[in-house]
């Protein structure tokens, strides 16, 4: 559900997220989830919020969305693409992936296109190294990913076209 759309500011936005987890201390992972999907990120003013209406230290709230790489403290693109960079993906040519939407989005790993659409990371590992290697597109998994799919892709996704899976690309 995404409350911005429904006329909720802030406030109301954090605390009906909370209390979607009965404001227990043991649900921050989880709220932080949430306020992300709802943000594309974790602003500074929705932290502060969170931690007062968790009653919890704001250095608590700030320590847990600093130390999970899956949180981000800046604006993260309308789609995320990643590429898995760990061994089975590496030794099937992922840094040729990396290579080309680096080039083709004009961003390098951990950055956002200036237009706000992608953003684009690396990870040492998705859990399907028999599919490397692997891009996800706005948690797709998409296996065997060579540049020309790869291209057809950031082109659906441009186009707001996008295939669900690598075979309905190719």
């Amino acid at each position: 559900m995404n409350l911005h759309d429904n006329g909720y500011d802030l406030d109301e936005a954090i605390t009906h997220i909370v209390n979607r987890y009965g404001s227990k201390s043991t649900a921050l992972i989880m709220v932080l989830q949430d306020v992300q999907k709802h943000y594309r990120y974790l602003p500074m003013e929705a932290l502060k919020a969170v931690a007062k209406k968790m009653n919890l230290p704001i250095a608590q709230i700030y320590s847990v969305a600093t130390f999970y790489k899956a949180f981000s403290l800046t604006p993260k693109g309308k789609h995320h693409v990643c590429v898995c960079t760990g061994t089975a993906c590496h030794v099937r040519q992922a840094a040729v992936i990396v290579d080309n939407l680096s080039r083709s989005l004009n961003i390098q790993p951990g950055e956002t296109t200036q237009d706000g659409e992608i953003s684009f990371e690396t990870v040492n590992c998705l859990g399907a190294c028999a599919l490397g290697p692997l891009v996800t597109v706005d948690d797709e998994y998409h296996g065997n990913m060579t540049v020309t799919i790869l291209n057809k892709l950031l082109n659906e996704l441009r186009t707001g076209k996008m295939a669900k899976t690598t075979e309905e690309v190719k």
